[in-house]
């Protein structure tokens, strides 16, 4: 008898599981100083401190699921563990230094955790979006209504994040200069699953955009009476 072909096999989803979890996490803790605000202290700290020291976790776990599942190069590896150590290190600063600030308020604690925190944090951040791109984005998209629904909506929640992040973080520039990345790389690969990267970047790109018309600069929300 001749030699039957193999039915083809459907591609692997596991990378999309992981990314969904990924962008949920992120979207749900870098928003925990605002939605677990209500909980109230704990002593000299607040509840939401506590909480926050998972958002390391929460990220940086699934993401690094979500690149073993595509089998990524060393390149991409190693830029990982530079995204890692920095989102990681800029974190805990930023968490540190903010709880300080709360209770006992002064220049090296403000210092502390929004200029030098938050810098070292979102550019943390940036670099693992960079990291999952460049291992994700010429992936296949994800197939069935469901699926492409369910995907579209968490890389819009995870743009918002990105965009309310830095405005309130005070990292306007580097916020728009990855949005513009992002989006340009999310439009160039757009037949693949970089379509989720434009659909995340492109409106936070509106968004700081128009922020800064409007306000002729960048004031954060919060100076604003918002939060």
């Amino acid at each position: 008898m001749p030699p039957t072909t193999p039915p083809p096999t459907a591609p692997s989803t596991g990378h999309l599981r992981w990314l969904a979890l990924t962008a949920t996490a992120y979207a749900i803790t870098h928003h925990t100083g605002v939605t677990t605000a209500a909980l109230g202290t704990i002593g000299p700290t607040r509840w939401a401190d506590w909480i926050d020291l998972l958002t390391p976790y929460a990220v940086l776990l699934p993401a690094a699921l979500a690149l073993h599942a595509t089998r990524p190069t060393r390149r991409v590896w190693a830029l990982y563990l530079i995204a890692a150590l920095t989102y990681t290190e800029g974190h805990g600063i930023h968490l540190a230094a903010n709880s300080i600030h709360n209770t006992a308020p002064g220049p090296t604690a403000h210092l502390w955790d929004e200029p030098a925190g938050h810098y070292l944090w979102y550019t943390g951040a940036a670099l693992l979006l960079a990291t999952l791109a460049t291992a994700l984005t010429r992936q296949p998209p994800p197939h069935g209504t469901a699926h492409h629904v369910l995907g579209h909506a968490l890389a819009l929640a995870s743009g918002l994040t990105w965009a309310t992040n830095t405005l309130e973080g005070g990292t306007a520039p580097l916020g728009l200069a990855v949005a513009a990345a992002l989006t340009a790389h999310g439009w160039s690969t757009r037949a693949h699953l970089g379509r989720l990267w434009l659909t995340a970047f492109a409106p936070a790109l509106l968004i700081l955009i128009a922020w800064g018309l409007h306000h002729g600069g960048y004031p954060q929300p919060s100076t604003l009476g918002w939060i």
